[in-house]
């Protein structure tokens, strides 16, 4: 697990734009149609990884 700052030394950019890329992609992963295809497709690995 990286911090904030760890992460932003690697890509070059500051610990606040990181902490703002990772808030826009949490939203982005919880709006409804993301949710339901993410969720559709982690169901589907689940039940391969079964086999």
């Amino acid at each position: 697990t990286y911090t904030l700052e760890e992460v932003g030394r690697i890509f070059k950019v500051t610990r606040e734009r990181v902490r703002q890329v990772e808030s826009k992609a949490i939203r982005k992963l919880q709006h409804p149609v993301r949710r339901r295809r993410l969720s559709s497709f982690i169901e589907e690995q689940g039940a391969d990884d079964l086999s």
